[in-house]
């Protein structure tokens, strides 16, 4: 399943449940099997446009949210995906979030900021109010990225392996506060079986991640998929050699960085640093 395909199977369970209809009542609006909605609403089945715009009319919805919901369909079966400008943002948002549901495992190179997966509520809070987000958006993402923390912690977890960037925690987001209680917050989820998070220090010599952040998706059912995510552009790319390249580039950024649990003691001495601050 393609990451556009994976947003499209969540607008429609999310549209669906925001119109508080059930997937019986919907299926009988559009004539079709409650199957055949189920279907679409997992992902199993990919719908055409016109069944798109079929449901979205029973569900009421229209003008530039079901223009943007057929044309997810449109291109669902394409498997590379490029956004650029903000408008394409929310699509992203959604085809990582499903990715992240449906992976058995996520491989992180995270250079820069703490990844969402690993954030706290008053660290992303601080990290959208920092980006300048209106303040009813900045609690609607905020909870988004809290939810999604969901996957880590869920009786069938998956695993997560983050390697992380030292400046990452030494780059204060929001009041020192806010930063001792998010890298405590991480050595906690450390001592999770399914979560690894591994420090890269400064001076380490070249390695795959100067070029940027990246997240490797691994699914139990499906061809794998890498994800970058910038300012106010992203892409999914799951083209079988690129894909392999940054599992590649995983093992080699694995190479340089610090043990899990030199990561845990360094991360400890950052905190006490910090909170001598106060």
């Amino acid at each position: 399943m393609t990451p556009r395909a994976r947003a499209l199977a969540a607008a429609i369970r999310t549209i669906r449940e925001e119109c508080g209809i059930s997937g019986r009542e919907l299926s009988k609006r559009l004539g079709m099997s409650h199957g055949t909605i189920s279907h679409w609403e997992t992902g199993r089945r990919v719908p055409t446009p016109e069944d798109v715009a079929s449901l979205l009319t029973a569900a009421g919805v229209t003008g530039a949210e079901k223009r943007r919901i057929v044309d997810l369909a449109k291109h669902a079966g394409e498997p590379n995906w490029l956004t650029v400008g903000m408008p394409g943002i929310p699509q992203q948002l959604a085809g990582a979030v499903e990715c992240e549901r449906a992976a058995s495992a996520i491989y992180q190179w995270a250079p820069m900021l703490i990844p969402g997966l690993l954030q706290t509520t008053d660290y992303a809070r601080a990290l959208m109010r920092a980006a300048g987000l209106p303040p009813n958006e900045i609690e609607a993402r905020t909870m988004v990225r809290i939810a999604r923390r969901e996957v880590i912690t869920r009786k069938r977890p998956l695993d997560l392996h983050v390697l992380l960037g030292e400046n990452a925690l030494r780059d204060r987001i929001g009041s020192s506060e806010v930063m001792v209680d998010q890298l405590r917050n991480i050595r906690e989820l450390m001592q999770r079986d399914n979560v690894t998070v591994q420090l890269v220090r400064p001076g380490v010599g070249w390695h795959p991640g100067v070029l940027g952040p990246f997240v490797l998706y691994e699914f139990p059912d499906a061809p794998s998929a890498v994800h970058f995510e910038h300012f106010s552009s992203g892409a999914f790319v799951v083209d079988t050699d690129d894909v392999h390249e940054y599992g590649h580039a995983v093992d080699l950024i694995g190479r340089v960085a610090m043990s899990p649990e030199a990561t845990s003691e360094l991360i400890e001495e950052i905190a006490c640093s910090t909170e001598a601050q106060w």
